[in-house]
């Protein structure tokens, strides 16, 4: 069910078993497999943990005292019945939003998943776990830290994410287009920023391309789907370990965009003066020597790229 993305009735035949027995089956076993395989694949982060997954962050993508890379997606479903418009989201389907924070190995560090369609843009990230937990202060985070090779520079750990999501002081998105047109200072921080960001994307990518279930409008109650979300949310993360599972051909950001996952819109909202001196102060050390890293850049790109032996 989860990988082939065959529905209950064509499992139901083939098995020569009842259509409810096989709903049955499938609901609990995705439950077991959260609850016992989520505090192995996904446990509750703590400072210890988010320091491992800051050190992998620089280590492979040279982005400094980052949690991970944060995305959101619609899954679509048919209307339950009796819903009325709660699940209707601005596409005009029914869906409920699945958000998650990824570290550098495409593994999912935190999900949350069950937001209705309807609700709105701000909403979906502030009303999620991950939300609460990041304004609340008890998402257990590392106190601010120096950055590397750059002592007297001292920042607090952030989460990298899209245009989607709000600029806080622990919540980094990039520069708005107008403000990256002929200043290279702006467009060297949103390469760097874009560049780990795609994680999220790219894990997006890969659990889609996985389970099969993502390709189309599923039927199943909303409760069901939280269930079935999550337990490809723990199967992905326990087999990130296998080569073979992550290798796709092509661009996963692309894959994303034929199977049945939508973006989460945009989310208002005004950002704090600290909000932005984090920034700022990210891209100044992006340019700086002590964070800035070898570049070349080819005629035509928009962005520059990291810096090849045959360059």
């Amino acid at each position: 069910f989860l990988g082939q993305g065959d529905t209950f009735r064509a499992i139901a035949l083939t098995y020569r078993m009842g259509e409810t027995t096989v709903r049955r089956i499938v609901y609990e076993t995705c439950e077991v497999i959260w609850e016992v395989l989520s505090p192995i694949v996904m446990p509750p982060p703590t400072k210890e943990i988010w320091g491992h997954i800051s050190s992998r962050i620089w280590d492979k993508w040279q982005y400094p005292n980052a949690l991970g890379a944060m995305d959101g997606k619609h899954v679509v479903f048919e209307k339950p019945g009796g819903s009325g418009s709660t699940f209707f989201n601005y596409k005009k389907e029914f869906s409920v939003a699945l958000l998650a924070l990824v570290d550098a190995d495409y593994k999912f560090v935190v999900v949350d998943v069950g937001a209705h369609g309807r609700t709105s843009d701000g909403a979906v990230f502030f009303r999620s776990r991950l939300g609460k937990m990041l304004t609340e202060g008890t998402l257990d985070i590392p106190v601010p830290k120096s950055l590397p090779n750059e002592p007297e520079i001292v920042l607090p750990h952030v989460i990298v994410a899209d245009e989607a999501f709000p600029l806080q002081e622990n919540i980094m998105r990039p520069y708005p287009g107008p403000q990256v047109v002929n200043n290279e200072r702006n467009k060297i921080y949103n390469y760097r920023h874009s560049r780990f960001r795609r994680e999220s994307e790219n894990a997006f990518g890969v659990i889609s391309k996985k389970f099969r279930i993502y390709r189309r409008k599923l039927q199943i109650s909303p409760d069901n789907l939280d269930k079935v979300i999550l337990a490809t949310t723990c199967l992905h993360n326990f087999l990130c370990g296998d080569d073979e599972y992550l290798w796709q051909p092509g661009k996963l950001e692309a894959s994303v965009e034929s199977l049945r996952l939508e973006d989460i819109p945009r989310i208002g909202g005004r950002p704090s003066d600290v909000a932005y001196a984090v920034r700022e102060q990210l891209k100044t050390y992006f340019v700086s020597r002590a964070g800035s890293v070898i570049w070349c850049t080819e005629e035509g790109d928009n962005y520059p790229v990291i810096l090849k032996p045959s360059c």
